[in-house]
């Protein structure tokens, strides 16, 4: 098992890390292998123990008494059984996945790990979010990189009604082109709504993975922010207000 594991993940650094197909063979195998390695030490114990004729003695009274022991057993451990469900549910039915990039409880984060009880998320400021396997099966969550890691983001901006939208447009297609973290797929540039004092105006772009599509909205929002500072600062939003003066 192993083996197996550091030849998948030889291939996955080769192919890249961020493919689902890759990512899914290694939760399955990190899972199966903290499996095997608890049912192989408890067989080689009780293999050792059994070759033990007083030990065997002891095993045959106790065997007698299993079905009991076995509910009362059942009954205490019904939480580390359910997760252990879960766990093979993760495992094969992929909700989640080694290296996906998720959004739980507020925090953005990547799967770290996911052991037979339990699921590591490492935050964008190394902090460790540890969840349980059960988690995954009550509360919702997102994840960013479900079947493939490209995303599309957007980042929106208020101007008043006065505001050139064609010359926004122009300035940002020449920032997305000038950018190396646009994968030169998705762009484009809409008014999407309207009220009484502004207009709302979308951005919205793509790149290959959750990271770059981050530091993409942020550069955007930055120099599109200047530019309209600089450029049309008159057109920015305005609070209007009206005076009546009675005679």
């Amino acid at each position: 098992m192993q083996g197996l594991e550091v030849l998948v993940k030889q291939k996955f650094l080769v192919e890249g890390s961020q493919k689902a197909k890759e990512r899914k063979v290694v939760t399955q195998l990190r899972f199966l292998k903290s499996l095997a390695l608890i049912v192989i030490i408890t067989l080689a114990i009780a293999s050792i123990l059994w070759n033990i004729p007083e030990v065997r003695k002891i095993g045959t009274t106790i065997l007698t008494s299993a079905g009991v022991i076995g509910i009362i057993v059942g009954v205490a451990a019904q939480k580390s059984i359910a997760n252990l469900i879960t766990g093979f549910q993760i495992a094969f039915t992929q909700p989640i996945k080694i290296d996906d990039k998720v959004e739980i409880e507020g925090e953005f984060g990547i799967v770290e790990d996911i052991t037979l009880t339990y699921v590591v998320i490492k935050t964008w400021d190394l902090r460790r979010l540890v969840l349980p396997l059960s988690y995954f099966n009550d509360n919702p969550f997102v994840n960013w990189t479900f079947n493939s890691p490209e995303l599309i983001g957007s980042v929106f901006f208020y101007v008043d009604y006065s505001f050139p939208v064609n010359v926004l447009r122009k300035e940002f297609m020449s920032l997305l082109k000038s950018n190396p973290l646009w994968n030169k797929k998705t762009a484009d540039l809409l008014v999407t709504k309207v009220d009484q004092l502004t207009i709302e105006i979308r951005t919205s772009f793509s790149a290959k993975n959750a990271s770059d599509i981050w530091d993409l909205r942020c550069t955007i929002r930055e120099q599109l922010i200047e530019f309209m500072q600089k450029n049309h600062p008159a057109s920015l939003p305005k609070i209007r207000q009206m005076q009546v003066f009675e005679l």
